[in-house]
This record gives C-alpha cells, structure tokens and sequence, in this order.
C-alpha cells in the first residue's frame, strides 16, 4: 500500500468515475452509490481517482509505514 484514499461523501455526487478509473480496482460502491475503499492493501498512490473527480470529493495522500507502528 502506498497510498491512503480518503472520500468526503458530502461532496460526492455518486457519478462512479473514481471506481472506473482506478487501474487497481481499490474503489467500489455501497448499495446506494457512494464509493469506498474496498481494497486498500492494493492502492498505489496513483492518484486517478482523485485527479478524475469531479466533485473533489477523494484525495490520495501518501501512505507513510510510520504510521502502522
């Protein structure tokens, strides 16, 4: 994991661009169409999520093994 995905879902309209657009299928969606993070051991930092949004609703920040300890 190199990258942490934070969703602000006040902001996210539920268009799904984010979950389309990550090349390692991190995001899903809930029932009702918000994203999530299904699979963050797979994120890696890429950013397509957050640069894809519309709504700027998701930000990718770098994962730091500091804080696992």
């Amino acid at each position: 994991m190199k990258g942490r995905v934070e969703i602000y879902e006040g902001w996210c309209k539920k268009c799904g661009i984010c979950t389309a657009f990550c090349p390692q299928d991190v995001l899903d969606t809930t029932g009702d169409g918000y994203p999530f993070v299904r699979a963050p051991e797979k994120c890696t930092g890429c950013g397509w999520c957050e640069i894809r949004c519309p709504d700027f609703a998701i930000v990718v920040s770098p994962y730091e093994e500091e804080q696992e300890k």
